[in-house]
């Protein structure tokens, strides 16, 4: 069945040598975050940002030749040092393009790193994979290691 999650969903896992707390404290401040997220050579240039429950991100990434990509998360669903859920959508208020989590897990002292996007649709799963979404996503997760000196 076309409709099945499983096949529109993109699983980027990391093992970051960081507690948790360490980790968790990266992704969840508005100074750090816009600092480490996005594919190497990315920037980010904030609009908002209010990381919680009910809150949201509207953001430009801008690639390494200048190119703007509007980006929105919406966060659903925030439980501590735990599990974040999102909705990406295509710049401000625009189309959603797929529902996202990023789920911290303990291990031992290191941090299992786990983000799921569900695309809206299986052609837009295929394409991003196509353009690399996973070694792209594998990228920012490297380097939100790099900025807590996690390696």
């Amino acid at each position: 069945m076309t409709d099945d999650p499983r096949l529109r969903t993109l699983v980027i896992t990391r093992l970051i040598k960081a507690p948790v707390g360490m980790v968790w404290g990266a992704w969840m401040n508005a100074e750090t975050l816009p600092k480490w997220w996005g594919p190497d050579g990315f920037s980010c240039r904030t609009r908002r940002i209010d990381l919680r429950e009910g809150g949201e991100w509207v953001f430009d990434m801008i690639a390494p030749d200048g190119t703007v990509y509007p980006n929105h998360h919406r966060y659903v669903r925030v439980v501590a040092q735990s599990r974040i859920d999102y909705t990406l959508l295509r710049g401000e208020n625009g189309p959603k393009h797929a529902d996202a989590s990023a789920v911290f897990e303990p291990v031992g002292d290191a941090t299992r790193l786990t983000l799921n996007m569900v695309m809206n649709t299986v052609a837009e799963f295929e394409n991003a994979k196509g353009f690399g979404a996973v070694e792209l996503g594998l990228q920012t997760l490297a380097k939100l290691a790099r900025s807590i000196g996690a390696e």
